[in-house]
Formats: C-alpha cells, structure tokens, sequence
C-alpha cells in the first residue's frame, strides 16, 4: 500500500501512548482515522486534538477484548465511512513485573484478553473490510521487542508471553496473505514513552478491574527516556510503505537478539552431536 491519501484507518489503543503516535502519523498523511480505545475520556480528547488540526477523525470506546464489541466496531467503521485500507491492532496492557509462576489467572485472562485476543479479533471483525473493496491494505500489529526474548530481572515475562504469541500470529498471517495485496507489519519497539506499566488503572472489570500501584515501577521510569510515541508512529508509516514484516525501532536489541540466537544454535549443535552419539538419524 503505498497510497494514504482519503483512506480510512482503524487504530486501537488510540487515546495514548505508540497508538496515539500511529494515528496522528496517519492522519498527517491524509488518512481518516478511527480511533478506539478503553479509556472514553482520554480517547474524546485525542480525537478533539487530531480533529483540531484538520484531520477527519472518529472516536470509537472500545475493549478489545470483547469480541461482540469489536464486531460493532467494524460495522460502525463501515457506515461511517464506507470502507477501511489500515488496521492497526495496536492496544496493549502490561501489569505490575512479577515472576510468571505468581501472575494470577484473571490477570492471565486479561494480558491474553487483550495483547493477544485483542489483535485476533481484530483481524477477524476488520480484515473482512479491507478485503470487500479489492484495493489493497495493511494490517499492523504491535507486539514488542519483549516478542523476540526476555530480559532477566524485569518480571515481564507474562507480557512477554502474549508479544511472542502475536509476532508468531503475524507470521502466519503475512504468509496467508501474501499475493492479496494487503500486508502485514509486527511492530517490535523497544523503549517508547508511553505510561504502558500503568495500564491496570483502566483494567476492566471482569478482569479484576483498576488497580493503582502504590509507585512507579523501575521499568514504567525507564521508559520516560524512550522514543517519543511520534516518532514511532511515522516509524511505521515508512513501514507500511516499504512492505516490512518486521519492524523494529532501536539498533541496541539487535545485540540481545544475537545472543539469545547464539544460545539456540547451541542447543542445535548439542542435538546434533547426540544424535552422532547414538546412531539417530534425525
């Protein structure tokens, strides 16, 4: 998809934070935007700011986890205007650090509920659009660096769970896709200036509902020298542009990746001098 220009765009977790970033960028583009998010108030006030400086915007509340909801979503895109090119399967939560062995299971359901059912309901209530008018598309998910390893010491690795899981959806997807004419990107950024640690203040109900920590978490202060959420949003429009599956942000990762690479050929090369060992031809 390389034009934008009066095409539609659907993007979650829009009232803040990488999605707030990805629909300005969008909208800066020519885009008209739809955006959802949980959090009604917060997402009023985004949509009045985007509306402010000319953009055609629509503000949808919206729990991605619900999959009735997103169904009447995509129905209410589709009155409003007609048609959808961008789907950005954009909302995310991450509860306080804790060891994955503790996580309580509606906390389980609701990092699931939404990181992982989130962007699969998506993709099941919104891509029936884009493929009705045969122009072409691009669906982005975000997932994270945390989708690609997990560092120690910073009791993610229930968030990473889900982001591992969305990366290997995207996969799938890229390759089910592939000759349509609607792409796929999984955006994987690493430190972003968004308040995504403090996102249990708007966990539903159903899920245990909000939850104030009583400080700041080292992680959620760590991200307050991360990109700017604009940055990431322009970051994936040059994405869509140029095709990328994967999408990544920061050049330090890369090294973390590298290692975590170096551990799994190890473990081939272990496999491999067993099977020599013991006559296995596998």
């Amino acid at each position: 998809m390389k034009a934008f220009q009066g095409r539609v765009a659907l993007v979650t977790g829009a009232a803040h934070g990488i999605g707030l970033g990805i629909a300005r960028a969008l909208a800066r583009e020519g885009m008209r935007v739809a955006m959802a998010d949980i959090a009604a108030d917060a997402l009023q006030a985004a949509r009045d700011g985007l509306a402010a400086e000319g953009a055609t915007v629509a503000a949808l509340p919206l729990d991605v986890s619900d999959f009735a909801a997103v169904a009447r979503a995509a129905a209410e895109v589709e009155a409003r205007f007609g048609t959808l090119h961008v789907l950005v399967n954009n909302a995310g939560v991450a509860p306080p650090p804790k060891p994955v062995s503790t996580i309580p299971l509606e906390e389980w359901a609701w990092l699931l509920g939404v990181n992982l059912y989130g962007v699969i309901h998506g993709v099941r209530a919104f891509l029936p659009l884009i493929r009705r008018h045969g122009e072409g598309g691009h669906i982005v998910n975000t997932a994270s660096i945390a989708g690609f390893q997990v560092r120690p010491g910073r009791g993610t690795g229930g968030y990473a769970a889900t982001k591992y899981a969305v990366v290997a959806f995207s996969e799938s997807l890229a390759q089910e896709l592939e000759g349509s004419g609607i792409g796929v990107s999984v955006l994987c950024p690493a430190a972003v200036n968004t308040t995504i640690y403090q996102s249990a203040r708007r966990r539903p109900p159903q899920f245990g509902g909000p939850f104030a920590p009583p400080a700041p978490h080292p992680n959620q202060i760590s991200l307050e020298g991360g990109l700017p959420p604009d940055s990431v949003g322009e970051r994936v429009v040059q994405a869509i542009r140029d095709e990328e599956l994967f999408v990544f942000t920061h050049e330090e990762p890369r090294g973390w990746l590298e290692e975590r690479h170096r551990r799994v050929l190890a473990a081939f090369d272990s496999a491999v001098r067993y099977n020599r060992a013991h006559g296995i031809d596998a």
